[in-house]
């Protein structure tokens, strides 16, 4: 998984007027909590845009004004309800022999031969939860459509989870062919469709 740096300054206090200090200067109040203490920081608010706004998930090294870094991972981001600016930010530090939960996106590969014939694609979730240490968890999770035709649907229990494991039920649907209007039937007929279906259920 890559890996983001932000360089950082520790925050001695952490009154709500020291907060809103540093909101006014353009700067994000944080905290990392998992580790032995919990380490309070801050970084001006452009040093996480390609954390926050992007679809791709990183680990994120932070390095902190008195010599010391925390690799973590984003817990959770609050956001101005009308200027949506970020207000805070929590991180949850890793380590590298204790496994962490995280949401991953699913990625299509593959060209369906029910898309081919005008079925449409639908993504019943984008992003699955994943747990497993941070150095085996992929940037994406791979969804192989080559083999779905009008009708099929694509299992959690279909998508490969070497080094991690998925933290959802096996029946989970990531994403089907659905039928529209301009479809045409697949060569194999809707037979075919459904062993299919019942095949990737399994």
């Amino acid at each position: 998984m890559k890996s983001l740096t932000i360089n950082a300054s520790q925050r001695e206090s952490v009154g709500k007027k020291s907060t809103k200090d540093l909101r006014n200067a353009g700067k994000v109040p944080c905290v990392v909590y998992g580790g032995d203490t919990v380490t309070h920081f801050t970084a001006p608010e452009l040093a996480f845009s390609k954390l926050v706004y992007t679809p791709d998930v990183h680990t994120v090294e932070i390095k902190l004004d008195n010599g010391t870094s925390v690799n973590a991972i984003l817990q959770d981001i609050q956001f101005h309800p009308v200027t949506d600016k970020i207000l805070h930010i929590d991180f949850v530090q890793i380590f590298d022999d204790k496994p962490i939960t995280m949401e991953i996106p699913v990625r299509t590969h593959g060209k369906s031969p029910g898309v081919a014939n005008g079925g449409n694609l639908k993504f019943n979730t984008r992003r699955l939860k994943v747990k497993g240490l941070a150095v085996n968890l992929p940037d994406e999770i791979k969804a192989d459509i080559s083999e779905l035709k009008i009708g099929n649907k694509l299992y959690v229990t279909g998508l490969e989870s070497e080094g991690f494991e998925f933290l959802h039920a096996d029946n989970t649907v990531v994403c089907q062919i659905k039928n529209s209007r301009n479809a045409v039937e697949d060569e194999e007929g809707e037979e075919g469709d459904a062993t299919t279906s019942e095949a990737a259920a399994e």
